[in-house]
């Protein structure tokens, strides 16, 4: 007996089906984010620095510097992570065959070799506007009381929707498009309300356009760089305009929040109201520091509220974080794995619905420890197997020679 059907056997012992769980991982997408490849720089404004509270540390070789060489680097993680995937683009990753366009002028045909990218590796393509490395992105965009700077930021956000829409109609799939602005305050400021009513109204203005295929959504964030005593865009605020504005979703990232609060459990607190949730995953380290995602508890608790609310379908996973001090394609691999091993993790686990309900929390507690002891790596590697990546860690070898050959020539 190999070590997946004696695993298999002891889930079984659990009333956990193993296989049924690998047919609904196999199911589920996951949205890849473009930026950690080139440490969000993109190529719209090559010269332009990072502004609007974003920051990368480190200085690890190999970046992506070109179209070419990130689409290369995503392929070749593609291969080293199983199951179905998504690609999350930036606006900023304009690809200009002519001249360039600013971000109010964007069009489809600036994204047309990300179509071609994306039919070529099977994979659906999520948007978010750039509102942020741009000398108009000062500290304020959608909400800034200059109307003509507040107004390039609406038709920059109008334009993103309409390429949203021309993604999901080449590509037969939904675009989630989504709206994170940098807006706020370094110190306490002297109006709270007007910044929000002028964000209010330009978001009135770009989400007025109903487009077929597109999934609007609006991040919140509990605070920033340049931004730790007041955000325009807070979780109130969003909450409050996606519960009035149907059709648009509030995006949870669970680097936006106070450390004590998690988004496992604010999960199934939308879940009454919106039929669908769209989730940024990320590590936040005492702040929203995009560190990679590990395999963690809160990880495991995120991806167990969805999968014990049968919420695989409503719940749109993404991923969103940057690290330039370690292997940028090792650092999508490692984040992306541990994503799908948490969703297999709840996958696995026991169903105690009934018994939390009969008021049986000695069951409740006794069934939940027992099951993180089995030996869910079998079941892991097994999914890897047939689906022809590394099932350990016979991926970074790949990855180091792919450094050595390719990575290690970009200067």
């Amino acid at each position: 007996m190999n070590r997946y059907e004696s695993a298999k056997e002891q889930y079984l012992s659990l009333g956990i089906d193993p296989e049924a769980a690998l047919e609904k991982l196999a199911s589920i997408p996951v949205s890849m984010h473009c930026w950690q490849g080139d440490d969000v720089r993109g190529f719209d404004r090559p010269d332009e620095g990072l502004s609007g509270g974003i920051q990368t540390t480190g200085n690890y070789p190999g970046r992506a510097r070109t179209p070419e060489e990130l689409m290369a680097d995503l392929e070749l993680s593609y291969k080293l992570i199983p199951g179905k995937k998504r690609l999350n683009l930036h606006s900023s990753y304009a690809i200009f065959d002519g001249a360039p366009a600013d971000r109010d002028a964007l069009e489809p045909k600036h994204f047309a070799k990300w179509v071609e990218f994306a039919k070529k590796n099977n994979v659906g393509l999520d948007f978010n506007p750039t509102f942020f490395s741009h000398p108009l992105a000062d500290g304020l965009t959608l909400s800034h009381p200059d109307d003509s700077i507040r107004e390039f930021w609406i038709r920059h956000g109008i334009a993103c929707r309409r390429i949203a829409a021309y993604f999901a109609k080449e590509l037969n799939t939904h675009c989630l498009c989504n709206v994170w602005i940098p807006d706020g305050y370094k110190d306490i400021p002297a109006d709270r309300l007007g910044p929000r009513l002028r964000l209010k109204d330009s978001l009135d203005r770009i989400f007025a356009e109903k487009l077929e295929g597109v999934i609007d959504c609006v991040e919140s964030k509990v605070f920033g760089i340049g931004v730790e005593s007041y955000t325009v865009g807070s979780g109130e605020f969003y909450a409050s305009y996606a519960a009035s504005h149907p059709g648009v979703y509030y995006l949870l990232d669970n680097g936006h929040f106070h450390p004590t609060e998690v988004v496992s459990d604010k999960i199934p607190a939308l879940l009454p109201f919106f039929d669908k949730i769209p989730l940024h995953v990320s590590r936040p380290v005492r702040w929203d520091s995009d560190h990679v995602v590990i395999f963690d508890d809160e990880l495991k608790e995120i991806a167990k509220e969805i999968v014990r609310n049968d919420a695989t379908d409503k719940v749109l996973i993404g991923l969103d974080f940057f690290d330039a001090s370690i292997n940028r394609i090792a650092a999508w691999v490692i984040g992306t794995r541990n994503m799908q091993k948490a969703l297999l993790f709840a996958l696995l686990q026991p169903n105690l619905k009934d018994a939390q309900n009969a008021g049986n929390f000695t069951d409740v507690l006794a069934y939940s420890e027992e099951a993180k002891t089995l030996p869910f790596g079998d079941i892991w590697a097994e999914y890897c197997r047939r689906n022809g990546v590394p099932e350990n860690h016979a991926w970074l070898q790949v990855i180091r020679d792919y450094e050595s050959d390719v990575l290690a020539k970009r200067v």
